[in-house]
C-alpha cells in the first residue's frame, strides 16, 4: 500500500479537522480522500464489547454506510473492529464507506489481528495516521489519535464503554470540540455500560432507536429493501415465522427454530442490516 500525504494548506485537508486543537500536519493516508470530505460519524466504544455492543455497532456501521455516511473509528477490537465491518458489509448500499484512524504508521497493521480488515480498509475505504510511516504503535499514541476520530465526524456515537474505556477520552473531545454526543443505553448494573450511561447522565443524547440519529443530523435517508431470493435458508426460516406470528422475541425466534442464541442474534443482525426486520422493545417485527 501506497502512503500519501495531505497537509493543512491543501483543497484537500479535511475542513472539520481544520478546527480542532492541534490539527495533524501532515496527515498520512491510504486510500480514498474523498471520504473524510463526507459527513461524517464517529463510532466508538471498549475493545471488550459483549454480543449486544457488537451487534449494534455492526448494524449502526452498516446503516450509515447505507445513506452515504463515512463511519469513523479506531479500527481497535471489539466497537471499532464491528463498525468498520458493518460499514463494509457487501449487503450495504454504499460498502467501503469508513475510515480508520491509527495509532501507528499508515504502513503499520495495529492489532495483527486485523490485517484482513486492515488491507480491506486500505482497498475499499480509508486508513489515517498523523504519524510518519513505520511508526510503532505505543500506548500513548491511542488516546493521542482520538482527537482525529472526534474531529473528523459531525457526530460521535459511543455504543458501549466501561468506566475506563478510551472511547470516553473521544466523547469528552468531541464534547469539547463542539460536536454531538450519542451513546447507547445500557443495563445499569452492567459494567460493559458504566461508562457510557455515565455519559447519558452528563448530557449524552440517548440512541433508543438507530433511525433516529439519521434523522435527528438530517442525513439523507436510503430505503433499505430487499430480494427474497437473495435471503439464505435460515434468514427465509426467521422471516416466515415473523410473518406467522406478527411478532416474536429472540428467545421465540430461538425456540422456534432450535438454534441457541448466539446462532440466532447473528442471523438477526443481517436481517436488519438488509432492512427486513426492525426490533423495538424486545420485539421482532417484518420491517415495512
Amino acid at each position: 500500500m501506497i502512503v500519501q500525504e495531505v497537509y493543512i494548506n491543501e483543497d484537500k485537508y479535511p475542513e472539520l479537522l481544520k478546527e480542532i486543537k492541534e490539527p495533524p500536519n501532515p496527515l498520512y493516508y491510504v486510500g480514498n480522500l474523498e471520504l473524510i470530505h463526507r459527513r461524517c460519524v464517529a463510532v466508538v466504544g471498549s475493545r471488550t464489547a459483549n454480543e449486544y455492543g457488537r451487534n449494534i455497532a455492526r448494524k449502526l456501521g452498516a446503516r450509515l454506510a447505507q445513506c452515504g455516511v463515512t463511519v469513523i473509528s479506531g479500527m481497535a477490537r471489539g466497537i471499532d473492529t464491528c463498525a468498520h465491518l458493518g460499514a463494509l458489509e457487501e449487503g450495504a448500499g454504499a460498502p467501503g464507506n469508513t475510515a480508520a484512524v491509527l495509532g501507528c504508521g499508515a504502513d503499520i497493521c495495529y492489532p495483527a489481528s486485523n490485517r484482513r480488515l486492515r488491507d480491506e480498509i486500505g482497498r475499499r475505504g480509508l486508513l489515517l495516521s498523523e504519524y510518519p510511516p513505520g511508526t510503532a504503535p505505543a500506548r500513548y499514541r491511542f488516546p493521542r489519535r482520538n482527537r482525529i476520530i472526534s474531529g473528523l465526524a459531525e457526530a460521535t456515537v459511543v455504543v458501549q464503554a466501561p468506566n475506563s474505556s478510551g472511547a470516553l477520552i473521544t466523547a469528552e473531545l468531541a464534547a469539547e470540540q463542539g460536536r454531538t454526543v450519542y451513546a447507547v443505553p445500557g443495563p445499569i448494573n452492567s459494567a460493559y455500560h458504566l461508562g457510557s450511561n455515565k455519559l447519558l447522565r452528563d448530557g449524552a443524547v440517548p440512541l433508543v432507536v438507530l433511525e433516529d440519529l439519521i434523522s435527528e443530523m438530517g442525513f439523507e435517508i436510503c430505503e433499505t429493501g430487499y430480494d427474497e431470493k437473495n435471503l439464505g435458508r435460515d434468514e427465509k426460516k426467521v422471516v416466515e415465522l415473523l410473518r406467522g406470528h406478527g411478532e416474536m422475541t429472540q428467545d421465540q425466534v430461538c425456540g422456534a427454530l432450535g438454534k441457541p442464541a448466539s446462532f440466532v442474534s447473528g442471523i438477526l443482525t443481517i436481517l436488519e442490516i438488509k432492512g427486513v426486520i426492525c426490533t423495538s422493545m424486545g420485539k421482532i417485527f417484518i420491517a415495512k
